[in-house]
């Protein structure tokens, strides 16, 4: 209930901020040795944008990232977005007729992604790409859309390191509050938890305690904290997950099932992991649900290689009462963003997030003037003012 308020909310202020921004999306002049000529660059909607978005954050995600800038920025935009997320769509979509938004200037398109979001890959008639989804998919779009402009936000698995020197209490804290978020359906959700040895045991019983506060019930009651799981495929990959650290060794501390007393099957249980193994499917690969895996090492040395031994490099988080631990790791870590002592899934809309390069979590920056630049051309003009 509160996250779906929080998630209007920020459909708004994409739009808000979008406006805003683009006043102040500078461009130069630039001194030439030829007396006689002048340079100047300024920026051009790039054309047609398509975007394909997916369902986890099905209004403040497309507004942010993509349909606030794109309009800002004077292009035109294809939206597909997840099939499961038609309806909010259309609802969505409602609201920018009934505010005036003229007609062609966000044009979307339902169906499903295979087949719409490829052709509007594809199409000619769209200049530039944008999506946020799984790294497969992302993969495909960037092969399929091969040649024009990409903003791609793909997948996350961010780990979050928790040293001897942190403040337990309020790590244990944050990282609950990072990994049972929106049931733990985001991209830069706490997918890991690398924890020093020796503060393993006191971390543990934090997070059980944060784990013990997640109330879930019925979306529409506002005592609710965490509502379900989007839809059967993402459950089943997620006990997936589970069942793999089971088979190699490692202990539920909470959770691991799917949830009863339910109308429905995809509400799951929070989760808290231990004695992970680095080749877990839950160390490797992208949850995208309730869970909080914990491993556990004992140099700086050991954090690095376990944080670098996924694939993934969107968002990254670590707690320490040091500058000099909290400055090491946070330029050391391969990721887009790095949080000390917070949550990795803590982000405003106007500060750069993405992908870091030879990671597969995406190309470009998304968040306030750089999503902008992202969805303009800058063109130069030099003119010889004696002729």
């Amino acid at each position: 209930h509160s996250e779906a308020k929080a998630e209007a909310s920020a459909a708004a202020l994409g739009f808000r901020n979008a406006a805003e921004q683009m006043k102040w999306l500078e461009t130069a002049a630039f001194p030439l040795a030829d007396a006689n000529k002048r340079a100047f660059s300024f920026l051009q909607p790039k054309g047609v944008f398509a975007i394909i978005t997916p369902w986890n954050f099905p209004l403040a995600l497309p507004c942010l990232y993509y349909l606030g800038p794109a309009i800002a920025t004077g292009n035109t935009v294809v939206w597909v977005p997840a099939p499961t997320t038609s309806l909010i769509a259309t609802a969505l979509v409602e609201c920018f007729i009934e505010a005036g938004l003229p007609d062609g200037a966000i044009n979307l398109v339902l169906g499903d992604g295979a087949e719409v979001g490829d052709e509007a890959v594809v199409h000619p008639g769209t200049h530039a790409i944008g999506f946020t989804g799984s790294s497969v998919t992302g993969a495909t779009i960037a092969r399929r859309g091969a040649g024009k402009p990409l903003l791609l936000e793909m997948g996350g698995n961010g780990p979050t390191i928790v040293l001897a020197d942190a403040d337990i209490d309020m790590a244990a804290a944050q990282v609950g509050a990072g990994c049972f978020a929106n049931a733990g359906q985001i991209c830069t959700a706490t997918e890991r938890v690398l924890v020093h040895k020796s503060v393993h045991d006191r971390f543990i019983e934090g997070l059980v305690k944060a784990a013990a506060q997640v109330k879930m019930g019925d979306p529409f009651d506002p005592a609710t904290t965490m509502g379900p799981i989007n839809n059967a495929v993402a459950v089943d990959k997620v006990l997936s997950h589970i069942a793999d650290a089971r088979a190699r060794g490692a202990e539920i501390v909470t959770g691991g099932n799917v949830a009863s007393g339910f109308a429905t099957n995809l509400y799951f249980e929070p989760s808290i992991v231990t004695g992970l193994t680095r080749e877990s499917l839950l160390n490797v690969e992208e949850s995208f649900g309730p869970i909080a895996p914990v491993l556990i090492f004992e140099t700086d040395e050991e954090a690095m290689e376990l944080a670098a031994s996924s694939p993934y490099g969107l968002s990254a988080a670590v707690f320490t009462s040091t500058i000099k631990n909290a400055f090491a790791f946070a330029e050391s870590l391969k990721v887009g963003i790095v949080n000390i002592n917070e949550m990795s899934c803590y982000w405003e809309p106007h500060i750069p997030a993405g992908g870091a390069a030879g990671t597969q979590s995406g190309l470009g920056r998304t968040g306030g003037r750089h999503t902008l630049m992202e969805m303009c051309d800058l063109k130069t003009i030099t003119v010889d003012i004696t002729r």
